[in-house]
């Protein structure tokens, strides 16, 4: 069985490539799958637009979001995952550059798993990103 994906729902592609990067330098295989807005991150989950037929039973393992989207910004995003039954329990972690107070409230009061801002520097980005993936891809226990 190959690794389950994570979906990055990410805009800049400086950000998308700092990620790709990152995984693929702390060994982590997951398929990275790249929504580059919020509607296109919604329609991969619901098996919509461009993704009708997709087996939407299969899930991400993993929700990488961005707050600062075109098309449907990241708390309406979240909002939406959080409302399905099908997509409610899928770990999503924010990772943002807003430090905003009401951002960081909004996406907890919306059910975000984490929240965390993303490093400017790259040696920092990745180590961000190897702990993600060893918390949320080994040591979580999913539902």
């Amino acid at each position: 069985m190959s690794a389950k994906a994570i979906l990055l729902i990410e805009d800049n592609p400086s950000d998308v490539a700092l990620t790709e990067r990152a995984l693929k330098r702390n060994n982590i295989s997951n398929t990275l799958v790249v929504a580059q807005d919020g509607q296109e991150g919604l329609d991969y989950l619901f098996g919509a637009g461009p993704y009708a037929g997709r087996d939407v039973a299969t899930l991400p393992v993993l929700i990488l979001l961005d707050l600062k989207l075109p098309k449907v910004d990241g708390l309406d995003v979240l909002r939406q995952i959080r409302a399905d039954a099908r997509t409610r329990r899928v770990p999503v972690v924010i990772l943002t550059s807003s430090r905003e107070e009401q951002d960081i409230a909004a996406g907890y009061d919306l059910g975000v798993n984490s929240y965390i801002r993303k490093p400017v520097d790259f040696a920092q980005f990745s180590e961000t990103v190897r702990q993600l993936g060893l918390y949320w891809l080994v040591l979580n226990e999913a539902p």
